[in-house]
């Protein structure tokens, strides 16, 4: 490193840790550093040696900020600089619209879901519906505490048979809130003796349902199918409708809720409620519970019939 090098590094730290331990670090005489800074160069001569590299940090990195800048600057090319000269260097240089100017590429799984276009709703492409085929989810925002506060509930519906089949109440709309649902979901389709394996799972393109722990867990582990709603809410009309619903009838009771859990316990009931009891036109004014013990029943029915000898 030049001692004009040297110099520069001492300038952007000194006034953080120090002259003495400055200067010691990068084994520069005061001498040599007064006699540089009695004879001052502009800002940019200052710091050209560091111009290249942040050029290629704003290439490969186009989203990193100044922070993130820094931290790269120290270790990847062992370079410690104040943050406020990293974003006056920025500046000066114009490095920021070459940040900007590269947005960050698109996921895996938003890559495949912008390839398969319309393909990507594999519930618009299908003429039946079978009693567990198909699932909607989406994320919605419940105000409770006299709607001062506010929470997010993410359930799970069953497209035939209306069923809630799990949920998650939290103080963000994040994976975890998501995954938590799932899990619930899961644990009631052991208890029902439901296959989910194949099954559709529908959602719009949040980042939480094209990010990674979701898709992974579901697509790959669990081996349901994902569909994606291309244009928003309009493509999700089961789950707008029950979250509609669902906020309206409960309105009052959310509101009388006084931290998330009340709120939960207040969801929770009306869940049961909503499951076992509430009957639903679409399903011949039956609770989903109800339907499904009646198409099951149905079902064997009709297979012992056929099976007669």
């Amino acid at each position: 490193m030049t001692a004009a090098e040297k110099v520069a590094l001492v300038a952007s730290v000194w006034e953080d840790h120090g002259l003495a331990p400055a200067l010691a670090a990068v084994e520069l005489p005061k001498s040599t550093w007064y006699y540089h800074r009695r004879h001052k160069v502009s800002y940019a001569d200052k710091y050209a040696p560091v111009r290249p590299l942040l050029e290629i940090i704003a290439r490969d990195h186009p989203a990193y900020g100044i922070l993130r800048t820094t931290v790269e600057l120290r270790e990847t090319y062992d370079l410690l600089i104040n943050h406020k000269v990293v974003q006056r260097l920025l500046q000066l240089w114009d490095l920021a619209l070459l940040r900007s100017a590269q947005a960050p590429k698109p996921s895996r799984i938003r890559q495949v879901i912008m390839a398969a276009g319309e393909r990507a709703n594999l519930v618009a492409q299908m003429t039946q519906v079978g009693l567990f085929q198909v699932a909607h989810t989406d994320f919605t925002e419940l105000r409770f505490a006299d709607g001062r506060r506010k929470a997010y509930l993410m359930p799970i519906i069953g497209h035939t048979c209306k069923m809630a089949y799990g949920w998650a109440v939290g103080a963000q709309a994040n994976t975890a809130l998501a995954l938590e649902a799932w899990e619930m979901a899961k644990a009631t389709f052991h208890k029902h003796d439901i296959a989910y394996e194949g099954l559709v799972m529908h959602h719009d393109q949040d980042p939480v349902y094209t990010g990674y722990r979701w898709t992974g867990q579901l697509l790959l582990k669990d081996k349901v199918l994902l569909s994606y709603a291309l244009n928003g809410a309009k493509d999700n009309p089961e789950m707008e409708s029950f979250n509609g619903r669902f906020k309206t009838e409960a309105h009052s009771l959310f509101l009388d809720a006084h931290d998330v859990a009340e709120l939960r316990a207040v969801v929770a009931e009306r869940m049961h409620y909503y499951n076992t009891e509430r009957r639903h036109s679409s399903i011949g004014y039956l609770s989903p519970l109800t339907y499904i013990e009646r198409v099951r029943s149905n079902f064997v029915l009709h297979k012992s019939k056929d099976y007669e000898p």
